[in-house]
């Protein structure tokens, strides 16, 4: 199902974007960035974020993003932010001319983690999937939004009942691009029941 992109709420605007009936376009300001604490010990919350909510807790959420980053650690892509301490994200992150990173972040309570793969850095766009299953999510991507592949299974401590989820682009350093969200829908969960090992009775 095809989301009214217009009904979709911002945590923080940008100072330039552009909201149509089928594309979110928006033109990153320098300096704003997503991260919390681990190992770089700064704590930075200031990306621009664009959701919306939702109570449902089995879903599939599929963007396509479209970027023309060029400075270190321009990004854009799919996140789910609760607050300024717990929320995860998937982007890609330009590096310099030779890669970029494609990966994810996690943070609960406040840390956060970051698991990459390099890929090249001519890459210009990404579909991504954030699916649900009540605490524990998925987030996938796919080059041509038909073959998916896993990047990340977490689990979120505070994504109990409602959560705001959707898209987001930075610039971290002194930089600034345009990202271009555009085949934005909410669908029934592609991510299955695991159907392997049984869990273990506790």
């Amino acid at each position: 199902m095809n989301l009214d992109l217009k009904k979709m709420i911002w945590t923080r605007k940008p100072n330039n974007y552009y909201i149509t009936e089928n594309k979110i376009e928006v033109i990153t300001d320098p300096h704003t960035d997503l991260w919390q604490r681990t190992y770089y010990h700064f704590r930075n919350d200031n990306a621009p974020i664009l959701q919306m909510e939702t109570k449902e807790q089995y879903f599939s959420f599929l963007v396509k993003t479209q970027f023309n980053s060029k400075s270190r650690f321009d990004q854009c892509g799919v996140v789910m932010y609760l607050d300024g301490e717990n929320w995860l994200k998937g982007s890609i992150e330009f590096e310099n001319d030779q890669y970029q990173h494609l990966g994810s972040v996690v943070t609960n309570n406040g840390y956060s983690d970051w698991a990459t793969t390099e890929i090249p850095f001519d890459i210009k766009s990404m579909w991504y999937r954030l699916s649900r299953r009540k605490q524990d999510f998925c987030i996938e991507c796919s080059t041509d939004g038909v073959i998916f592949k896993q990047m990340r299974i977490c689990h979120m401590d505070n994504a109990l009942d409602k959560i705001q989820f959707g898209v987001y682009a930075c610039s971290p350093e002194d930089s600034t691009f345009t990202a271009v969200f555009t085949n934005l829908e909410i669908n029934e969960c592609t991510w299955l029941a695991h159907d392997g090992q049984q869990a273990d009775n506790i």
